[in-house]
């Protein structure tokens, strides 16, 4: 990838709105950008990671284990999710597997490295964090709408399956 690219898929990631160019050029500096293979995991359930990912083209599972080999996927980010989010606010250990489907472009950044930009615009760390909160928000609105649905196809059906 390229730095201009990189600037690209962050300038037009929902994380970086209400930036200004040079806020997310400041961003581009610390993200590392790349293209992940069908399948290939982005972060492991049970580990701790801390790294924010922007998907900026494709789309990410996002799985739990049964056991024995076998996951069932509970949720789909799409291009302008993000992933790894409150592992990169918490520390604390990722609670599913994130596996890309086909091939997907993401951009991340590491805690320490972004931590780093608070001397320097601490309103640029801020508004990044607003974003990040912003987005999740989003993807829980999704995913509580598909559990509704889910919820009255069963209830139509009345558990017969």
């Amino acid at each position: 990838m390229t730095e201009e690219s990189d600037f690209n898929y962050l300038r037009h990631s929902p994380l970086t709105t209400g930036l200004t160019d040079d806020q997310v050029q400041a961003l581009a500096g610390i993200a590392y950008c790349r293209r992940l293979a069908d399948q290939q995991l982005l972060i492991a359930e049970g580990h701790i990671e801390d790294s924010l990912h922007i998907i900026a083209e494709g789309a990410i599972a996002v799985t739990r284990d049964l056991g024995k080999g076998e996951f069932t996927t509970i949720h789909v980010l799409r291009t302008g999710d993000l992933a790894g989010e409150m592992g990169f606010i918490s520390g604390q250990p990722h609670t599913a597997t994130l596996r890309s489907l086909g091939r997907t472009q993401v951009c991340s950044l590491e805690r320490e490295a972004f931590e780093g930009l608070i001397d320097k615009d601490p309103w640029l760390v801020y508004r990044v964090m607003c974003n990040i909160i912003q987005v999740s928000q989003d993807i829980l609105r999704r995913m509580n709408a598909q559990y509704v649905e889910l919820t009255k196809y069963v209830h139509r059906s009345h558990a017969v399956f």
